[in-house]
């Protein structure tokens, strides 16, 4: 004997409806969403030092031939695509999640860059890119006279 719960579908209903639209927005290929041809969006963390941006993209399964970075007027676009395998005739899928194709970013820097100094690594599926600051972006500190 097997027991089941029941729900009742009108009493979840409310948050049903919430859920549907936070998961909307809040996916990532929805936020970023700027080409039709863009399946799905990795993940990126932005953050300024003294003397330049740190860019880390979580891109697990590309190699570094199938990603693409461009810097142009102070705005940095990602590109890529993961492409998706066959399956082989001997192999059926129960349950698949993993988004294949291609994908943009595009970040507007605040300030401007050095272009000719950008190190880009790809390492364990990190992007990490250094972006440094040119001088006139850098703070200084000014002493009183």
């Amino acid at each position: 004997m097997y027991l089941v719960r029941r729900n009742n579908p009108a009493s979840n209903f409310p948050h049903s409806f919430d859920r549907f639209f936070e998961d909307f927005w809040n996916a990532p290929a929805a936020r970023d969403y700027d080409q039709d041809s863009v399946v799905w969006s990795p993940r990126v963390d932005v953050k300024e030092t003294k003397d330049a941006y740190e860019v880390l993209a979580d891109l697990p399964g590309l190699q570094k031939e199938d990603i693409s970075i461009s810097l142009h007027n102070d705005v940095l676009t990602l590109k890529g695509e993961r492409k998706y395998k066959d399956e082989k005739e001997d192999e059926n899928s129960y349950y698949a999640e993993r988004s294949y194709g291609s994908f943009c970013r595009s970040f507007q820097l605040p300030a401007k860059v050095n272009t000719d100094s950008v190190n880009a690594e790809y390492k364990d599926g990190v992007l990490h890119l250094s972006i440094p600051k040119a001088e006139e972006a850098k703070p200084r500190d000014i002493q009183i006279k």
